[in-house]
């Protein structure tokens, strides 16, 4: 399938009173990426706090995302597991519910080898004939794909299309694009590199950062896709502290803080994640008046 632009990673509202996934809040927060005009819908990543769901919550979050987007923007599912057989079970329920797309990254305890990565993937395409996009986040999943290998894998296994690129390191862009000969669409996941990622040629950026300020990532992204350098410099330096300041101030705690800030949604991140603090709240409000998403 033909992805580009804006991947928008929605995060997962929970609800004191059913102990569990507050499903209407997550509508809000897809309407509120659509009104952002993300480009697709990325559930059950870092902002949305998978690794901290149940099986249950995981399938819930998945289908409810699938049927309420209802076919406007694709919707991609996020595959995260230790093991092949629970990512396999994953994304077979990800096609079975109507996803577009998968996108899968090798969760790790034990350092997996080439092989061992190879054979996960494959065996997740064997599974199912959804697309995969293949993501390396080494600092959240302990596994470090180099730009080579992953192409080994896209050109080797049948559903593998793109690549997801995390690191920050901007030359394994370069070199996915140098060693693919611009064939191989490729993916920014690192917020505060977005400018020259594009530039580099990446066919888009996943990020949450629509939640709360609009469609300023969208705004950027066709800025660079017209080549318009200045308007695309200056829209990128306009978010950049905002962008820099979500990672390191964790997206799902950011995110929530911000929503509740704007008055948008209510909820904290799930234990042991905490909320921001007083004063980062404050840094936080700050930045959003200034990017004019909140009322002075």
């Amino acid at each position: 399938m033909n992805l580009s632009g804006i991947i928008g990673y929605p995060i997962t509202p929970f609800s004191d009173l059913i102990k569990g996934v507050d499903l209407e809040k997550l509508g809000i927060v897809i309407d509120i990426l659509l009104d952002a005009k993300v480009d697709a819908i990325a559930a059950l990543g870092s902002a949305g706090e998978a690794a901290y769901l149940t099986k249950f919550e995981w399938e819930q979050v998945a289908k409810y995302t699938v049927k309420y987007v209802d076919g406007k923007v694709p919707v991609v599912i996020g595959v995260a597991e230790l093991t092949t057989e629970q990512a396999i079970e994953r994304a077979k329920y990800a096609h079975a519910i109507g996803a577009d797309m998968i996108m899968v990254s090798p969760f790790s305890y034990y350092k997996l080898n080439e092989a061992e990565l190879f054979q996960h993937y494959e065996s997740i395409s064997n599974a199912t004939p959804l697309p995969i996009m293949i993501y390396n986040n080494p600092a959240t999943c302990g596994v470090d794909m180099s730009p080579k290998f992953m192409l080994t894998m896209v050109d080797g296994i049948k559903n593998a299309c793109m690549i997801k690129e995390s690191t920050g390191d901007i030359q394994r862009m370069h070199k996915i694009h140098k060693l693919s000969k611009g064939k191989v669409p490729f993916f920014n996941g690192c917020n505060h590199m977005a400018l020259e990622a594009l530039t580099a040629g990446a066919s888009g950026w996943c990020t949450t950062a629509p939640c709360l300020i609009g469609d300023q990532p969208k705004q950027l992204f066709d800025a660079v896709k017209q080549g318009d350098k200045d308007k695309a410099q200056a829209l990128f330096y306009q978010q950049y502290e905002f962008l820099e300041f979500i990672v390191t101030s964790g997206l799902a705690a950011a995110v929530k803080s911000g929503l509740s800030i704007q008055g948008k949604l209510d909820g904290e991140p799930r234990k042991p994640l905490l909320p921001l603090t007083k004063s980062a709240q404050k840094t936080l409000r700050n930045m959003l008046t200034e990017l004019d998403c909140i009322k002075a």
